[in-house]
């Protein structure tokens, strides 16, 4: 049985073997100073599954935030630069194992954590709870990050988008994936309803969050996803507030690098609403991933491993 602590002292620790698979997505070419296209992937290279790599060594830890929540977090350690993942609303601290080891092996510090009321985690009192970017920061703390990346993924974008706002200057780049990020301007809300029409909510999880081509080229991924998916919501989970109104105004107050990433098949962030806020952020460089949905974290990784990598790199703080 694993023991998992509070805090980052006396934390317990999981081992698994690294394979062929981990070396051959961590040697993937990331050329540094190389200008991406906007479409990651060349038409010519066939699409094939990729299996889920062997895991790296993690420590796990469990973090206290406010209103008596916790949060399951793992961590692989070492020296290198940290990059915080947030996962999307559909998945949880489990849902990066295609990163976990490829961004270790890129010489990084991953972290990956549930947030409240998702897989491991406890979301506590509602009325006492901090904000999703709050705990986040907490968690930073804890782990004793000073400046770290910071990766947020379909629901996972407007807590990062509202972290940058809250503690921009404890950033060194923010990748958004896959996401509407929170945005509130009403001419956005009408747009993104209108992708979205009735009944797009009944309809099921994996049809909304992975592309067809994903679907039906690797049943045992969809699988493998929707297991994640299962496991991720707990009976006691709730909707946490934001620090900031998201509005198209407030991106343009940030200065950070940002890295916009999206599949060219997500029908709730497609690559025209991505461009559509691009326009609203100072530095900013935007990325369509072929053959992926709403998850191309999961459903193309290497190619969406080569973008974040080359994005850490060019922006690391050394």
């Amino acid at each position: 049985m694993k023991r998992v602590r509070s805090g980052p002292s006396g934390p317990s620790r999981r081992t698994v073997v690294g394979g062929a698979a981990l070396a051959a997505l961590a040697t993937t070419g990331v050329p540094q100073g190389t200008a991406f296209a906007d479409t990651a992937g060349r038409s010519s290279e066939p699409w094939e599954p990729v299996p889920v790599p062997a895991q790296v060594p993690v420590t796990e830890y469990r973090v206290p935030v406010s209103g008596g929540g916790s949060l399951w977090c793992w961590d692989t350690g070492g020296d290198g630069e940290a990059v915080v993942l947030l996962h999307p609303g559909s998945g949880s601290g489990e849902s990066w194992p295609y990163q976990q080891p490829v961004l270790a092996g890129a010489g990084f510090r991953v972290i990956g954590y549930s947030r409240r009321g998702a897989y491991l985690s406890v979301a506590g009192t509602r009325a006492e709870a901090d904000t999703a970017s709050g705990d986040l920061d907490t968690l930073a703390d804890r782990l004793g990050l000073d400046r770290f990346h910071l990766s947020g993924s379909a629901a996972g974008g407007p807590v990062a988008v509202d972290y940058a706002l809250s503690h921009e200057d404890r950033l060194l780049g923010l990748t958004v994936s896959g996401s509407i990020m929170g945005i509130q301007d009403t001419a956005y809300q009408e747009l993104t309803a209108a992708l979205q029409p009735d009944p797009f909510g009944d309809l099921p999880v994996d049809f909304k969050e992975l592309g067809p081509s994903y679907r039906g080229g690797d049943p045992d991924g969809v699988a493998a996803w929707l297991a994640i998916h299962e496991r991720a919501r707990t009976a006691d989970a709730f909707a946490q507030s934001l620090g900031h109104s998201i509005t198209w105004a407030a991106l343009e107050t940030l200065r950070l690098p940002v890295q916009l990433i999206t599949g060219d098949a997500d029908l709730y962030s497609p690559p025209s609403v991505m461009r559509l806020n691009s326009g609203h952020l100072a530095d900013v460089e935007t990325h369509v991933v072929r053959e992926a949905g709403h998850n191309p974290h999961w459903e193309q990784p290497a190619a969406w491993n080569r973008l974040l990598i080359h994005f850490l790199r060019r922006h690391g703080g050394s």
